[in-house]
């Protein structure tokens, strides 16, 4: 630990004042913005790298503010001689353009060089979504005991019997029913659920929160899970966590019990296989299925981003995807020379 200290302590005082600025920022970030953990270590990791290639092409003496667009681009090629996908040199312009943000309204630069960056085209990709039907046979079969799946803690995910099916079809539930991302499904507590209300309290990105309805097969999975759930807790010796704590908990109620994401993609992913799903079903295709299936049923657009939870409109429409059959039926419908 202490030969990894001054290893940073070292690369810090090389990179100089790049370095001192990237950790303040960084600072704030983490303390200030309230962004989540995942965002921090990603934004973290982006510009420590650009820092650290300033230092090198400009010499650790040098002033932030001597910073050019045209370095932006020089360290995108870099990235790009490096492997890096055009994806993830957006990620890392992206950082950058927050840092530079920062910077200019701190009066550190007098404007963000970033902005003259244009970033990389990517290609668009629809995200493929399971129909209705595929959805509602694995969420029927998960209602018959005796389901197989895999466990928390199975190294592939696969082949192993999850004594827990109430919890596992409380998952799919909630991550289908409600549109939730797989950190905000961990991240709910007991009382994120408010029954009287028929909703639950989900806290997204930026720790911004919002009321998700919660329906009716959701609320009846949540009823059968949670008396297994305090059964579990009470034969841990946990007692204390039966009327509060995390929602979802671990298999064996281990450390602090609750789930993690990983352990959600692992059972979704083991479930979605066995059930005939495609291979790359992960927890987040049914947050997919949430939107394009409320979409083809005549949801309103901006409803769905309420309930996503995205701050943009723009967002919504990616995460949705118009079925040929709804394009047909919209232009039936719609078209004065379709009749």
């Amino acid at each position: 630990m202490e030969r990894k200290a001054e290893d940073m302590a070292e690369g810090m005082r090389k990179a100089g004042e790049f370095a001192e600025l990237a950790e303040r920022f960084l600072a704030v970030l983490a303390n200030e913005r309230g962004a989540s953990e995942h965002t921090v270590r990603a934004y973290a990791r982006e510009i420590r790298s650009f820092a650290a290639y300033l230092a090198e092409t400009l010499g650790a003496g040098a002033h932030i503010a001597t910073v050019e667009h045209i370095h932006i681009r020089a360290y995108l090629a870099v990235l790009y001689e490096r492997g890096l996908t055009k994806a993830s040199a957006a990620r890392a312009l992206a950082a950058v353009r927050s840092w530079f943000r920062w910077l200019a309204k701190e009066r550190l630069v007098e404007q963000n060089p970033a902005l003259l960056v244009s970033t990389p085209k990517l290609p668009k990709h629809l995200p493929r979504v399971p129909s209705a039907e595929e959805v509602n046979r694995v969420l029927n079969s998960l209602e018959k005991p005796g389901v197989r799946s895999g466990s928390d803690n199975a190294a592939d995910g696969l082949a192993e019997t999850a004594a827990w099916p109430e919890r596992e079809r409380a998952i799919f539930e909630l991550l289908y029913g409600c549109g939730i991302r797989n950190s905000e499904l961990v991240g709910l507590n007991l009382d994120s659920v408010k029954w009287a209300d028929e909703a639950i309290l989900v806290r997204g990105k930026g720790r911004k929160e919002r009321l998700v309805p919660l329906g009716d097969e959701a609320a009846m999975a949540l009823r059968e899970y949670l008396p297994a759930r305090a059964e579990r807790l009470a034969a841990a010796g946990k007692g204390a966590l039966v009327n509060q704590g995390p929602l979802l908990i671990n298999l064996r109620a281990r450390g602090n019990c609750r789930l993690t994401t990983r352990s959600v993609g692992r059972i979704v992913k083991a479930i979605a296989l066995s059930r005939g799903l495609a291979a790359d079903v992960h927890p987040h295709t049914l947050r997919h299925a949430f939107g394009t299936h409320m979409l083809e049923e005549g949801a309103d657009l901006r409803a769905i981003q309420e309930m996503l939870g995205h701050e943009r409109l723009s967002t919504t429409q990616r995460y949705t995807q118009l079925t040929v059959g709804q394009v047909q039926r919209v232009y039936d419908e719609t078209h004065p020379r379709a009749r």
